[in-house]
């Protein structure tokens, strides 16, 4: 059988790895990109004829559903992860799934459907209770909440945040600088990371922050300019995944073409001498997704920063990392997206 899968996110990277046919393309709903694991993706009016079933791999079937009803775009060999509210053949929805679908899947989806061939969860809650001595951790049924999904599901997801802040965070940990100075990192994400191993973390955001944290100073301010702080006086610095959003909008702040390009001026006067600075933008073909991010070749950052040495140029993609890469290997790289993070450390001459 030849599949196509409707989705490209979380439940897709769970699955497609147990699909037991032959995967010859994704689908998303709004097309963001060319490809996906090096498969064509598709956007809901271009699908090829020369599919057997289409497998919803994500929580939108019911949007999904009245979209492609919509259009009138074909659905009798549609399968379905999950319910929808719409009236869909269950029996055959099951069967098509049982052919596409490893027998850990599939058993998944039965049980989302509530159609259940062996109810795994019934029988462990039966031995949990022959086993079970404590008195308040018996099993009660109106406190019962049975869930199917995490059996089947990865350990986690390894994807392009998640190198990106381990290398960035393993560098500041091998240097350790007396202050680490950030620009709109994650605070859930990388600040986190750093605060493990630092009490004198310094994030800079045009956003407030209204929580205080342990170990964290917070300087509410425009880092176009960073006129806050002195020439020649920061360490170690590092901005990931933020640069490239300056100026679009998005996240509140004005529209301004320049303004990324007038933070990589900031950030060069702002760093002292040996000072070191760990950038991750998106990388590629340059060109601009309005008013997601802007995508740069790596050779733009580069001369962004004249007066600093390339000390590692890496890159992050689909869930894997390359270390030291040439840095016009992915010039002519016009998927869309931005998912393919540059990351930059540079030091100061």
């Amino acid at each position: 059988m030849n599949i196509l899968i409707w989705g490209i996110g979380r439940t897709t990277e769970n699955i497609v790895d147990e699909i037991k046919e032959n995967i010859i393309g994704f689908i998303e709903t709004k097309k963001t990109r060319d490809s996906f694991r090096e498969k064509k993706l598709y956007n809901p009016v271009e699908i090829p004829d020369n599919y057997d079933a289409i497998l919803i791999a994500n929580q939108y079937g019911k949007e999904i559903y009245d979209y492609c009803y919509d259009l009138r775009i074909r659905m009798d060999k549609f399968c379905f992860l999950h319910p929808i509210p719409q009236n869909i053949d269950i029996k055959k929805n099951l069967s098509l799934a049982k052919k596409i679908l490893s027998p850990k899947w599939y058993e998944n989806v039965c049980a989302e459907f509530g159609q259940l061939e062996k109810d795994w969860v019934a029988e462990d809650a039966m031995l949990y209770s022959k086993m079970n001595t404590y008195p308040t951790m018996q099993i009660l049924k109106e406190y019962n909440m049975p869930i199917y999904t995490d059996k089947v599901a990865n350990a986690g997801s390894i994807n392009s945040y998640f190198w990106q802040d381990l290398w960035a965070a393993r560098k500041i940990y091998e240097k350790s600088p007396l202050m680490h100075y950030d620009i709109g990192s994650r605070i859930d994400g990388f600040i986190a990371h750093l605060l493990t191993f630092r009490n004198n973390v310094n994030l800079i955001d045009i956003r407030p922050l209204n929580r205080k944290v342990d170990g964290l100073e917070f300087t509410c301010a425009d880092a176009t300019n960073l006129n806050t702080f002195a020439d020649n006086s920061i360490e170690s610095l590092s901005a990931l995944c933020s640069l490239e959003h300056f100026g679009l909008g998005r996240y509140g702040d004005e529209i301004d073409p320049d303004a990324c390009y007038k933070c990589f001026n900031a950030i060069r006067h702002k760093v002292k001498k040996e000072g070191n600075i760990y950038l991750s933008v998106p990388v590629g073909m340059e060109h601009i997704e309005f008013n997601a991010h802007r995508v740069f070749f790596a050779s733009t950052i580069v001369d962004n920063f004249p007066g600093f040495d390339l000390v590692e140029y890496s890159c992050t993609h689909n869930g894997y990392i390359e270390y030291n890469v040439d840095i016009h290997k992915y010039d002519n790289d016009d998927s869309l997206g931005g998912t393919r993070f540059g990351l930059f450390h540079f030091m100061k001459r």
